[in-house]
């Protein structure tokens, strides 16, 4: 791999080029690594795919990838992968299994379901009637619970326009709640 690099200050940034041989050189290394590691030959495949995504991903932001010890980079991504996938699947577990303890009398009815859904249905539609920028700052603060500071840099706008953003999806969720309540703002 040393000579499909390019020598920066004695350091070695990844060319563009040298992707497809990062992934032909260490995939199936990879692939096995984490294989090892969770038991599931399926998951190590999706797993190994998510870590060369996010090495393209941190490339694609104008970040340079240095690669000394490719395996060992691959490796330390794949871990953060792994480890945020059984917390996932942790959480999967634990929610299901408060389900089930649930007595029958709480758990939804399918009238209660169908009425959950068709609430989902009106909150996505009243996301995509936002515009986009004040939509993309609403789902980063509130799914994803990212800070103003990096909604803002995520966004490429400053902290007070992440405010104004997010004081806009606000009130559009005020109105549509007022709108599910019956009770129509003005």
């Amino acid at each position: 791999m040393a000579g499909a690099v390019v020598s920066l200050l004695g350091r070695t940034q990844l060319a563009d080029h040298d992707m497809h041989r990062l992934y032909a050189d260490h995939h199936g290394w990879l692939q096995g690594w984490i294989r090892r590691k969770t038991g599931c030959s399926q998951r190590a495949a999706d797993l190994a795919q998510d870590t060369f995504l996010r090495v393209l991903t941190v490339r694609a932001k104008g970040v340079a990838v240095y690669l000394e010890q490719p395996r060992t980079y691959l490796a330390t991504i794949a871990r953060g992968l792994v480890i945020d996938q059984w917390r996932r699947l942790q959480l999967e577990q634990a929610w299901l299994e408060s389900l089930a303890a649930q007595p029958e009398a709480v758990q939804s009815s399918p009238e209660q379901l169908a009425l959950i859904l068709e609430t989902l249905q009106q909150v996505d539609a009243m996301l995509l009637r936002l515009p986009a920028r004040a939509r993309r700052a609403f789902l980063l603060a509130q799914i994803d619970g990212l800070p103003y500071r990096e909604i803002a840099v995520e966004l490429g706008v400053s902290e007070r326009m992440v405010k104004k953003y997010l004081a806009q999806a606000f009130l559009h969720c005020a109105v549509l709640e007022a709108e599910l309540d019956g009770v129509l703002v003005e």
